[in-house]
């Protein structure tokens, strides 16, 4: 299924083309049909399902964008989730005319979103309680609302926001759509639900999914921009043959293709945008060897069937936990035993939580190779070879032109050493 075939706009089709994103999570695959036909829904989902999309690409396809009062309310629990939320609006929303998103939260001078909502806003996202500050100053207008969200709603009790939210649905008027997305369905959800939504929708994406067995399965806590950094110690320190790196984008695929090959590593990428005949050819050159480093979005890497490879890099956290599972089950195959390193900073942790708790698997901490780590494996890795070298034999001509040295100033062990740095030094 694709984004066309859920009936969304062509002007977010673009969007979400340059984005890079291939195809819908199962929640979006969902939730869109049904909110765009004005159902009011429960979406049971965790974090990092794409459940933002699922909600945003909707709501900016039903905006009334000749207004400049709000007609979609977005509530979040956070200042940070509020962010987070209103960019991935704007990306969504770049080439759809006469949607303007503002967010409104505490810790903001208040008079900078005075100014904004001024201006006129189409879509409003706000934490609670700035939004009811803003409703009893009068600064904010919900006469002509046609949705309200209501993002990670069970967060937003938690945090005490109950009559926060009664008393924000209650200038709605009861008349607009309702959207709720949950990570979980307590008894006060339902409470709202029967209280402000009219026979809603529940929609839960949640499954069993496990892991293949002689998987070592790893988490590296690095920032974002530390990652390909990361994968190139590994690759350094771990000697891997083979290596399949996962990205959510099609854009990142491409960026991290040309790090990785300034870096002087062989690697090139496998996404939707490319066609079979240039797949083919990426997929042969990586069966054969002569690239060492595949880096590949999920759909395109679907049905890709290599044996041999070593590792496998979550270079982004997968949208949904059964892309991890099909995503590592690439290595480990064939009775060999395999790698898959994830990496994730701090304010990831909570969907490597959600991956965990659905593969019923926790992942190893792994910290990240120092530059010691690195050069000490080459010396080992060479020095392997040395030794294979002496018992080789055939050295006689090589002593013949080296004994002059020995007899001079330079002891033999200290030729040997000069040798050996000249080879560490040049690989």
């Amino acid at each position: 299924m694709s984004f066309t075939d859920l009936g969304t706009d062509p002007n977010i089709l673009r969007s979400i083309d340059e984005m890079g994103y291939e195809e819908p999570t199962p929640i979006q695959s969902r939730c869109i049909p049904a909110i765009l036909n004005g159902r009011d829904l429960v979406g049971q989902a965790q974090t990092g399902t794409g459940k933002t999309a699922a909600f945003g690409i909707p709501a900016i396809q039903l905006v009334n964008k000749k207004s400049k009062i709000p007609s979609i309310l977005i509530l979040c629990p956070t200042r940070e989730l509020a962010i987070q939320v209103t960019g991935e609006l704007i990306k969504l929303a770049k080439y759809t005319e006469g949607v303007f998103t503002v967010p409104v939260y505490g810790g903001q001078p208040i008079g900078r979103q005075l100014h904004a909502l001024k201006k006129g806003a189409q879509i409003v996202v706000g934490t609670p309680g700035r939004v009811i500050d803003h409703l009893k100053r009068g600064t904010l207008k919900l006469d002509a609302l046609k949705m309200v969200i209501l993002d990670e709603a069970d967060e937003m009790l938690n945090m005490g926001f109950r009559e926060d939210l009664e008393e924000i649905l209650s200038f709605s008027h009861g008349k607009s759509q309702t959207v709720m997305f949950s990570a979980t369905v307590p008894k006060p959800i339902r409470q709202i639900m029967n209280r402000w939504m009219d026979n809603p929708e529940m929609i839960k994406v949640e499954g069993k999914a496990e892991t293949a067995a002689g998987i070592e399965q790893y988490i590296m806590e690095v920032r974002d921009s530390v990652r390909t950094e990361a994968v190139s110690r590994m690759m350094d320190i771990g000697n891997f043959k083979l290596a399949l790196i996962f990205c959510n984008t099609r854009k990142l695929c491409d960026t991290l293709v040309q790090e990785l090959q300034a870096r002087g590593y062989s690697a090139d990428a496998l996404h939707g945008e490319m066609n079979q005949a240039i797949r083919d050819k990426v997929m042969n050159k990586f069966r054969s060897g002569a690239i060492d480093m595949l880096v590949a979005t999920d759909v395109a890497a679907r049905g890709l069937d290599v044996d041999d490879i070593d590792v496998v890099f979550n270079y982004d956290i997968p949208q949904d936990p059964e892309y991890y599972v099909h995503r590592i089950g690439r290595t480990g195959r064939a009775g060999r035993n395999g790698i898959a390193v994830t990496f994730a900073s701090g304010n990831k942790r909570k969907r490597v939580r959600f991956i965990e708790k659905i593969i019923r698997t926790q992942l190893q901490p792994l910290p990240m190779p120092s530059l010691r780590d690195v050069e000490q494996s080459k010396m080992d890795s060479h020095f392997e070879d040395l030794i294979k070298t002496l018992e080789a034999g055939g050295l006689r001509p090589y002593i013949e032109q080296l004994e002059p040295f020995a007899e001079s100033e330079f002891t033999p062990i200290e030729i040997a050493a000069a040798l050996f740095k000249m080879r560490v030094e040049k690989a």
